[in-house]
């Protein structure tokens, strides 16, 4: 793996894990060198701001949010001609809650390179955040029409996620058997899959698909309230207090394990 594959890949952690959206969504990816599709773009050459963004990302996953922003803004000072060092500071300024600025960071980002998938899906996930429905496909789209895009079952996912949210379930259901199809051990996906199933009372496959999830990822407050309802449909009290307990245990705090009061 190259220096800007390893970074390509760091910078998809800090989608996942710093988003903090419904799915933990804004996330994106990279990989190979031309993960852009544009020769010679600024995203595809070693820049002394990488250490800047290397380190805003290792903040930002951390939740040492000052210490994000100040790095981000360091790449951007030293390297202001770099897509990914402002596509950083949006990542930092959305989670700031400062979206004016994280749009105008995501804007600039795509200006110096219009093709960079990982600006490309972000900013569309940050839109639907909004509930800019139609704006964000459009960018998902743009990010999935790159050929050299390595990991497009991300930006399939988020479209997914979006017309969940947009309440197309038809299309979301599409959406994550394309990202599916490309990955079947994507989680995001599985348990979007396991969520629309349960909502389409097709318990037996909700069922399938949050194991699937499970062997792929950790569980979250979400997956596991998730399988409490499914099984309980189902009529298995096993499974269903397996997964209360683990509901109860790790997350006794969330409004999920509140939930448990009203089916038990």
């Amino acid at each position: 793996m190259t220096g800007l594959q390893f970074r390509m890949l760091a910078l998809t952690l800090v989608v996942l894990l710093a988003a903090g959206c419904a799915q933990k969504t804004l996330r994106d990816d990279g990989g190979s060198p031309d993960a852009t599709g544009n020769i010679g773009s600024p995203l595809a050459r070693p820049s002394p701001a990488d250490v800047y963004i290397d380190l805003s990302g290792a903040y930002l996953r951390d939740g040492r949010l000052t210490d994000a922003f100040m790095n981000a803004k360091k790449a951007v000072i030293v390297d202001p001609q770099l897509s990914n060092a402002h596509y950083m500071l949006a990542l930092v300024y959305q989670r700031l809650g400062e979206n004016g600025s994280a749009e105008a960071s995501y804007e600039r980002a795509m200006s110096l390179d219009s093709r960079n998938p990982v600006a490309l899906n972000a900013f569309g996930s940050f839109l639907c955040e909004q509930g800019r429905y139609k704006e964000s496909d459009s960018y998902f789209q743009r990010a999935l029409s790159n050929p050299l895009y390595s990991t497009p079952w991300i930006a399939w996912s988020n479209a997914g996620w979006c017309a969940e949210k947009a309440g197309d379930t038809a299309r979301a259901e599409q959406d994550y058997r394309e990202a599916l199809g490309l990955n079947s051990r994507f989680a995001p996906s599985l348990l979007g899959m396991a969520r629309l199933s349960y909502a389409d009372a097709n318990y037996l496959s909700a069922r399938a698909y949050l194991q699937r999830y499970a062997e792929v990822a950790p569980q979250t407050a979400e997956s596991l309230w998730l399988g409490v309802q499914t099984e309980y449909q189902l009529g298995d009290k096993n499974q269903m207090a397996s997964y209360s307990l683990k509901l109860r245990t790790m997350y006794p705090d969330s409004e999920q394990a509140k939930y448990l009061k009203t089916i038990e």
